[in-house]
């Protein structure tokens, strides 16, 4: 086992907008919604109606399969809306918050003493044992296996993420209570993965009872799926866990404080953000308390897409949607709905960014480009490129695994690697494809079946 990977195969990709390293706002939630959406495979069951008052950690629902996974809402306040969507599917519980949040005290045992039973069943009576996922298929584990190891990534390597060791800051002695915790829950360790440039500067690197690792490359090596894969692959049969580093640091709180806090401090980021930064918040936040971070500029026709999460794997919400409880970040992107004349055989297009130097602006390597959601095209045909595995930095072949899903041949997306992959592993091969195939879609089916 290598403690140093370097990988050459990926994309960092130059979008503009990154997010300066100062907190401009501290949010007052407004109106928070919580999302079964956001959990893969959870079926939710309502446990509170309409009007009725909650605090933060208060559980709001649960898995109907699961009954013991709950969800909690993240403030105090009174149960506003149960939304519904198509045949009745629940798509959120939305409440109004109070001004000062009142938490529901949560029963913890002593960290030291405590045992790996006792710590699981605090993380579903408190609501954040939905903040684990299990490798394979991404979604919420099963208490009763025990994982070969646990995973977290302590950087993100995504388009404008947040730089963790800014957002986090504040929370080191949260995190190294969380990986005392967690190491009970598993013989093979927490393993954090760090980026080899800024590793000696992050406050992470000196967490105790860590097996700590460095990698080097560029995106998708924050990716921890990319990272287990390096350091411990997912054999069929084998079940290993990941979370994010604010999951740490709210395991973290609730071990100390004995009180659900998931405030965090996310980043505003993307081409159509006014002053990006970062701000302070609680998952569930309502899109209308970011206005002023979006620019609304005359000259600019195209309407402002609001995604949350990052520009490749995070999920449209409109003006009116909700931050996702897993994503840490909000990118505003221009719409890409017109039409350019010529298209791709228009000269010398110095504004756009192409990786097969289709244009000249390979010529400037740093350059940062105001990329929009335009397809430039239609989808077309999948056919053979190569194109797809010069940005997986993984063992697979994922021109053959895509195809093994759209035949439905489970044998073979077994043995091309079904196992080690979720949607966002792919999700480069999606931004690169020339026949604009929706590669995440492609393998959610694949999972799901």
């Amino acid at each position: 086992m290598s403690n140093h990977i370097r990988l050459r195969k990926g994309l960092n990709i130059p979008l503009q907008g990154e997010a300066q390293p100062k907190i401009t706002k501290t949010i007052s939630p407004g109106i928070v919604a919580v999302k079964p959406t956001d959990f893969k495979a959870f079926n939710p069951k309502i446990l509170i109606k309409e009007g009725e008052e909650v605090k933060a950690g208060t559980p709001v629902l649960a898995d109907k399969k699961r009954p013991d996974i709950k969800l909690c809402s993240p403030v105090s306040g009174v149960v506003k809306e149960i939304v519904r969507g198509d045949k009745r599917k629940l798509l959120a519980i939305t409440i109004e918050a109070n001004e000062k949040t009142e938490y529901l005290p949560i029963e913890i045992p002593q960290v030291r003493t405590a045992t790996r039973e006792e710590i699981i069943s605090t993380l579903m009576e408190s609501g954040l044992f939905a903040a684990i996922k299990q490798r394979p298929y991404g979604t919420i584990p099963d208490p009763a296996v025990e994982p070969k190891a646990i995973f977290v990534s302590g950087f993100d390597s995504a388009p404008l993420a947040p730089n963790l060791s800014f957002a986090l800051k504040a929370e080191t002695g949260n995190i190294k209570v969380a990986v005392e915790l967690l190491n009970k829950l598993t013989k093979g360790g927490v393993h954090i993965s760090l980026h080899a440039s800024d590793y000696a500067s992050s406050p992470f690197h000196k967490i105790e009872k860590a097996i700590m690792h460095t990698f080097d490359g560029p995106h998708p090596a924050g990716n921890v799926g990319v990272q287990i894969h390096h350091v411990s692959p997912v054999n069929k049969g084998e079940t290993v866990w990941t979370l994010d580093m604010y999951a740490l640091a709210a395991i973290g709180k609730l071990f100390t404080k004995g009180i659900y806090d998931v405030k965090k401090v996310i980043a505003v980021t993307g081409p159509r953000a006014n002053n990006p930064s970062y701000i302070e918040t609680v998952p569930g936040m309502s899109m209308n308390q970011i206005k002023e971070y979006v620019n609304r500029d005359e000259k600019e026709e195209l309407p402002v897409r609001h995604i949350s999460g990052n520009a490749l794997t995070g999920d449209n919400v409109t003006g009116e949607g909700h931050l996702g409880f897993v994503h840490n970040q909000v990118t505003l992107l221009s719409e890409g709905k017109y039409y350019e004349m010529l298209g791709w055989i228009k000269p010398m297009r110095l504004k756009k960014f192409s990786i097969s130097r289709s244009y000249f602006s390979w010529l400037f390597p740093k350059k940062q480009y105001a990329l929009d959601t335009n397809l430039n095209g239609g989808e077309r045909a999948l056919v053979m490129t190569g194109v797809y595995e010069k940005v997986t930095p993984i063992d697979i072949y994922p021109m053959h695994l895509i195809k093994a899903i759209l035949a439905g041949d489970i044998d073979k997306m077994e043995a091309l690697g079904i196992y080690e992959v979720i949607e966002e592993d792919l999700a480069l091969c999606e931004f690169v494809c020339p026949s604009k195939t929706e590669i995440q879609h492609i393998v959610s089916q694949g999972i799901e079946l």
